[in-house]
């Protein structure tokens, strides 16, 4: 089955997770049970903090953009497509990220998002980073509709 990303946007060089940048994380989200979207992601040795930890801003990154396939999701669903010639039908408008623990550098955590509002305008995901039963960093991200300048 492929992932939302690879289904919705296969070409997209984003560097989190676009399948078209061969050097990015190529992240793989899949729709879940109760509209959660899932994903597993598995640091790599060059995400180290310097402490032994996932990077903060990798972490950061992969919450956005485990919370873009759940919006794009969402927006396919509704039949809200890309507007002109735009790649993507929302951008990250917002990011309120809260580093709760330290997240393993060298086991797969669990992505979570889920979106909690959702209109043609903005949409608005819960997202979470999670490994051994308990959530190490958590986001909510606001996300806009991208409106392509003319």
């Amino acid at each position: 089955m492929d992932s939302i990303q690879e289904r919705l946007y296969p070409t997209l060089p984003c560097f989190g997770c676009g399948h078209g940048n061969a050097n990015g994380l190529r992240l793989r989200s899949y729709p879940g049970d109760n509209g959660v979207v899932t994903a597993t992601f598995k640091p790599w040795p060059e995400h180290d903090n310097g402490l032994g930890f996932l990077n903060g801003g990798i972490i950061c990154t992969v919450l956005d953009c485990h919370s873009a396939a759940a919006v794009m999701s969402e927006a396919d669903r509704r039949g809200w497509k890309p507007l002109g010639d735009a790649k993507l039908c929302y951008v990250t408008a917002g990011l309120d990220v809260r580093y709760l623990r330290p997240s393993p550098l060298n086991d797969p955590v669990e992505l979570r998002a889920s979106v909690r509002e959702a209109s043609e305008a903005e949409m608005t995901v819960d997202v979470e980073l999670v490994w051994d039963g308990k959530t190490r960093a958590e986001a909510t991200a606001l996300w806009k509709r991208w409106r392509p300048r003319t």
